[in-house]
């Protein structure tokens, strides 16, 4: 019987082929020990198993086998399984990426959204955002997010802040870019879902409002005080569609 079908990586692991697992369970058993006990011999580190969800049978199987769950994606649930003591397994991703926009009008108004949701029945104003999609750049998520959520089209400026913090959503930690933006156009139309209101209010009403947390102003004061960071161009690294740079204004260039 011929062990599993597999690559290796450059860190002296087992890569098992997805698209080449046996058709039942019963052979993936057997030929799964008999791969165990050859890696193990061949003086590999650790297996990598990702079992799609059509052979989601397979999870026990290999669970019995030492195989402990990494991460799952919508078609596919990751297992690794250590060959030797103290066998190095990377982590998985640890973060949520958000970003919101700090949109200010000729009229010296700011765009403002009190959510549906929210932990309090009295109402309060925070910018428009939201998290990020798979593969999509912070500045285009940005503008995308306050057309969803106010029907205002933006056009991205500069990020100029950022809060990190821990215990978020499913235990993960959480990162949230502020950005400032310019408005394109003034008519609001809220995100029935999720918006409760949205409103053009003026600059100085917002940040002495008290029903704004302290927080959302200080990013405020923050974004009109900070030139921020651009999005740059460095030969070699701007591509355009799998990475974005931000410099200051006066290194954009450089």
């Amino acid at each position: 019987m011929e062990v599993l079908e597999h690559t290796t990586n450059a860190f002296n692991g087992i890569v098992i082929s997805p698209d080449h697992l046996p058709s039942d369970v019963d052979t993936f058993n057997h030929r799964l020990s008999m791969s165990l006990e050859t890696w193990r011999k061949g003086g590999f580190q650790l297996v990598w198993l990702e079992v799609p969800i059509g052979k989601s049978e397979f999870i026990p199987v290999a669970v019995q086998t030492g195989f402990s769950f990494h991460h799952s994606g919508e078609a596919y649930l990751l297992l690794t399984r250590p060959l030797v003591e103290n066998a190095f397994i990377p982590g998985y991703a640890t973060h949520y990426i958000g970003a919101g926009g700090v949109v200010i009008s000729g009229n010296n108004e700011i765009l403002v959204v009190c959510e549906k949701h929210r932990g309090s029945s009295r109402p309060y104003y925070k910018l428009p955002g939201g998290a990020l999609h798979p593969g999509e750049h912070l500045a285009e998520a940005v503008v995308r997010e306050i057309l969803e959520e106010t029907g205002v089209r933006t056009s991205f400026e500069a990020m100029v802040c950022f809060r990190h913090w821990h215990g978020y959503r499913h235990g993960k930690s959480d990162i949230y870019f502020v950005c400032r933006l310019n408005p394109l156009s003034y008519d609001i139309i809220p995100q029935p879902e999720e918006i409760e209101a949205c409103l053009w209010m003026p600059v100085e009403e917002y940040l002495t409002s008290d029903y704004v947390h302290t927080f959302n102003r200080r990013i405020v004061r923050a974004a009109l005080a900070s030139p921020g960071v651009v999005l740059s161009e460095v030969d070699g690294y701007s591509d355009g569609r799998r990475r974005e740079i931000f410099m200051p204004r006066d290194m954009s260039g450089v």
